[in-house]
């Protein structure tokens, strides 16, 4: 039996993801199917527009088999520690492939760009690159020599991918879908658009009946924007050292103090803060590192404990197939860092969505499909 792991944030649910799951089913029909899932807050700095208990439910509904939790403290990092992270949990549980979509869809061309981006040169040419003001995508085709585009977040998550495999454990075989859609693109109205395109027509009102399912459609929540820009602006006013926070480099602090007073709005905040250096993207992940009080020496912890979300009858079966065999325990640690994150995520997420995902950390029981 073939074990597939896929890795997702579900932001929200949508025809895409339903026929990435799909086509899994098609190419492997008797495989179990094991998703690592980001929760509350995602790997861009975003905040998430759906419950972690409802993607749970909305996965297991899909087809997923068994369910992982990919904890706070490594799911709002960069790529390149998301993906590793959610690797080594899939690992854990013995997948032999791993699903994933990719604009490229060209797995050869990828490994050789994972091999490339390993020499010693690399990141000595990206370093001089960046400095220069290009953007990493840019700066990555240019230490490679190459002249394809990097633009592409599910690329640049699939190169990702392919580097922890190889650190891992190199006998996971990765697999692509091609994508049916681009990410940065804001308009179009086929069936299966990106999870950003759903988000922004939703910002615009507009109808997006026809790009996900029903119950995913009717569990996104409404982001309080003004409330998040209030609360982040307490924390950096009333905290001393803000250097302490992961992603917040040394010398932004005053910045991001200057900043937060000026602006009216968490868009302005952002717009004041960005530079060459300082992406939306990090940004967004330093306000929700700043937000959620993770420091820079949290970030030294390994995983703790892997928190099983849910599961169906052939997902419980085969978790209790390896239940002996696993080496990092599956019962939640509430001293640990990994716990207590993952509970103050809950309650910020609370506050910001008007919801009772406390609860549902504290009743800490899987959700079952049978």
């Amino acid at each position: 039996m073939e074990r597939i792991g896929i890795i997702c944030e579900y932001n929200p649910l949508h025809n895409g993801h339903i026929y990435h799951i799909n086509k899994i089913r098609e190419l492997y029909p008797n495989s179990i199917l094991i998703l690592v899932l980001n929760g509350y807050f995602l790997e861009r700095g975003e905040i998430s527009c759906l419950t972690k208990e409802d993607k749970i439910k909305l996965a297991l509904n899909s087809g997923v088999d068994l369910v992982l939790e990919l904890p706070v403290l490594y799911g709002t990092q960069s790529a390149d520690i998301f993906a590793k992270t959610s690797i080594t949990i899939l690992n854990h549980f013995k997948i032999s492939k791993l699903v994933f979509g990719s604009e490229l869809n060209d797995i050869p061309l990828l490994e050789n760009i994972v091999n490339k981006i390993n020499s010693p040169t690399y990141q000595k040419k990206v370093k001089v690159y960046l400095k220069t003001g290009m953007n990493y995508p840019t700066a990555l085709a240019k230490a490679i020599n190459t002249n394809i585009d990097f633009n592409h977040p599910n690329d640049l998550l699939a190169i990702s991918y392919l580097k922890a495999i190889k650190e891992i454990n190199n006998t996971i075989s990765p697999i692509s879908i091609k994508r049916t859609n681009d990410y940065h693109d804001l308009d179009s109205n086929n069936s299966i658009i990106s999870a950003s395109n759903i988000r922004n027509k939703l910002k615009q009102k507009k109808n997006i009946k026809k790009y996900l399912p029903k119950e995913s459609k009717e569990a996104i929540l409404s982001f309080n924007e003004v409330f998040y820009f209030q609360l982040l602006k307490a924390k950096i006013l009333t905290t001393p050292h803000l250097n302490q926070f992961l992603t917040v480099d040394e010398g932004i602090e005053k910045r991001l103090v200057k900043a937060v007073q000026t602006s009216t709005t968490l868009e302005e905040f952002i717009k004041n803060i960005k530079t060459k250096r300082y992406t939306y993207n990090k940004i967004n992940r330093m306000c929700v590192h700043i937000l959620l009080g993770i420091t820079k020496k949290e970030n030294d912890k390994s995983l703790a404990y892997i928190k099983i979300l849910g599961f169906n009858e052939k997902g419980k079966s085969y978790l209790n197939t390896i239940k002996k065999e696993l080496i990092i325990p599956i019962q939640v640690d509430k001293s640990s860092i990994q716990y207590q994150k993952e509970i103050t995520a809950s309650l910020i997420f609370d506050l910001l969505q008007n919801t009772n995902t406390h609860f549902f950390e504290l009743q800490n029981k899987p959700i079952t499909k049978m």
